[in-house]
């Protein structure tokens, strides 16, 4: 799957520019809304839940100390959109796709490889923004931030995994569209998005850290907003799983590319 990846990655790279452009194209300010979104939806979380709600944020632990409400949330939304638009996007692939099937002697497996690298690219523009409003908050931002990448190589490859397993599927069960939208929706409220996992009771800890997005959330919450090192066993499980989980889906997908210009 990776030697795919880098024998077509000049064919990736014109589909990911040409996705970036097309998605701003006609608009006034063009690719600018990529900036301009995430700032908008960072002020209003700011005003909302800082200014009118007075929501808090209290660490445990930490000597009391307390935290930007917007800044925690705003980290979980932005981890947890890469899998909603991922879960969205991925069962129609191929249906959108249709005459890279029939017409053309085209790699359909980097199209996942497409959709992930679009959605890393928003999540960048949104965690600049983030540590922004960090630096405006704390006037620091801590080492431990660099961690960020090594944080999200693994949820990456679920990501990737779980896109090539929606894609194939899609093509045969048109239902998959509808209930991975659902299924957005309920990992948004059953992961540590709106509150921290430590607030619940610990019997309760161990089944959330079953969701696939609540290991990373906190994660990158410890090195960005706390400075503190992210619990090392839990990510190299994490991190196995993923790499299971990203096989799977892509040899699941080139077994079932062979029927795909039956069913379109």
């Amino acid at each position: 799957m990776f030697v795919s990846f880098w024998t077509h990655r000049s064919l990736v790279n014109q589909l990911l520019r040409r996705e970036i452009q097309s998605r701003y194209r006609g608009s006034v300010f063009g690719i600018l809304w990529s900036l301009m979104t995430p700032l908008l939806m960072l002020v209003i979380y700011t005003l909302v839940f800082k200014y009118i709600f007075q929501a808090r944020w209290l660490v445990p632990g930490i000597d009391g100390r307390e935290l930007n409400f917007a800044i925690m949330l705003f980290m979980g939304l932005i981890v947890h959109g890469m899998l909603g638009d991922m879960l969205a996007r991925s069962p129609g692939l191929i249906l959108s796709h249709v005459n890279f099937v029939k017409k053309v002697v085209f790699p359909l497996e980097i199209l996942p490889w497409v959709a992930l690298l679009s959605n890393l690219f928003n999540f960048t523009i949104s965690f600049i923004l983030l540590l922004g409003l960090l630096l405006f908050e704390t006037q620091q931002i801590p080492v431990t931030a660099l961690l960020v990448p090594f944080i999200l190589l693994p949820y990456l490859l679920l990501l990737l995994g779980l896109s090539w397993l929606l894609a194939a599927i899609g093509v045969y069960i048109r239902d998959i569209q509808h209930i991975s939208g659902t299924l957005t929706t309920l990992l948004l409220f059953l992961s540590p998005v709106f509150y921290s996992i430590d607030t619940l009771p610990d019997k309760y800890q161990f089944l959330m850290l079953l969701n696939p997005i609540a290991l990373i959330v906190e994660a990158c919450r410890s090195v960005v907003v706390l400075g503190q090192l992210p619990a090392l066993q839990p990510l190299l499980i994490y991190s196995a799983v993923s790499l299971l989980i990203a096989v799977t889906g892509y040899r699941v997908f080139q077994r079932s590319r062979r029927g795909f210009a039956d069913v379109l």
